[in-house]
């Protein structure tokens, strides 16, 4: 297969980083990782790099010469934006900033893909229907303002001349994904449950809320698309990735426990109760829809089955 360009992929490391990485290569691209942590061994070539550092992100971005950058580095897990907020905005902002830097010195021509996330409309999804990108933005969380920041510095990076485009990605699931996020918990708990690990007693947060959720393979499928979007005019340059169709928590946990032929409990837990908790949060991706060839493949379903399955064989090996 013939290398259609070499992708510098921040963050490749994590849930998405791993399920895209064999994507990208499996479409003809070259993938360099950059990792803060020990690396994802199937890339092509490797860089650890702490993108807080911008010495370091200048050497990296120097020697790769990416034709795209994905930069998906960030502190994503909200609470953590709470009990951290330097290390969330040094992170997710000012890593950004030094990524946008290095590129513009080293590889002007590069397609960067910043990756923010829905979060940043907050508030905004108290009008309870599926939001347009051209929403207002009211961030609720130290998390979601550090990506609306780091949004407004991309911005004014694609205003000056680069190229690029940023992606706004509903709740994303899957194998893999650390059990800080709900769905992730839920399967935990229940293969445990299984195991006879756990009391059948699962411990839950806010049940009532809905959310927009598509599977991590979809979401990525997206991404490849967005990197062909290279005459996209300044005031299009923001898609959502979302299914438009929002699912209730208590849903999603039925579906698992369904999924079990254990007989378990739901107790509430209040530590795991939100702050900024909204009631519904779902997305309208008709630009994405409308701009490429995109459309989500995988049933909620089976998305669930796969992450319960998942966790069982963590549990039991």
């Amino acid at each position: 297969m013939n290398e259609i360009g070499r992708v510098l992929l921040t963050g490749s490391n994590g849930f998405v980083g791993r399920v895209l990485v064999p994507q990208l290569l499996g479409t003809g691209y070259r993938v360099i990782c950059a990792t803060h942590a020990p690396v994802y061994s199937s890339a092509t070539e490797n860089v650890v790099l702490d993108i807080r550092d911008p010495q370091a992100v200048n050497e990296a971005v120097q020697k790769v010469q990416p034709t795209h950058v994905i930069h998906l580095a960030a502190v994503t897990h909200v609470p953590t934006s709470f009990s951290k907020p330097v290390l969330t905005w040094q992170t997710n902002v000012m890593g950004t900033i030094n990524l946008l830097e290095s590129v513009r010195a080293h590889s002007p021509e590069a397609f960067v893909l910043f990756v923010s996330s829905s979060e940043v409309y907050g508030e905004s999804f108290k009008a309870g229907m599926p939001l347009k990108e051209e929403t207002a933005c009211q961030p609720m969380n130290p998390y979601a303002a550090s990506k609306m920041a780091a949004e407004v510095a991309v911005n004014q990076y694609f205003r000056q001349g680069g190229n690029g485009v940023i992606a706004r990605p509903f709740n994303h699931i899957g194998p893999g994904q650390s059990p800080d996020f709900v769905t992730a918990s839920f399967a935990k708990q229940i293969a445990a449950i299984e195991a006879g690990l756990q009391e059948p007693v699962m411990k839950v947060g806010n049940l009532d809320a809905s959310r927009d959720f598509l599977d991590v393979r979809d979401v990525c499928a997206a991404y490849l698309e967005l990197l062909t979007l290279t005459e996209i005019p300044l005031q299009e340059r923001v898609f959502n990735i979302a299914s438009g169709q929002p699912h209730r928590i208590s849903g999603i946990l039925q579906t698992l426990i369904q999924q079990s032929s254990a007989t378990i409990q739901v107790e509430q837990d209040p530590k795991r109760l939100r702050p900024s908790d909204i009631p519904v949060a779902a997305g309208d991706c008709n630009r994405l829809r409308s701009k490429t060839n995109w459309s989500p493949e995988y049933s909620l379903a089976d998305t669930l089955a796969s992450l319960l399955d998942d966790w069982r064989k963590k549990v039991n090996g």
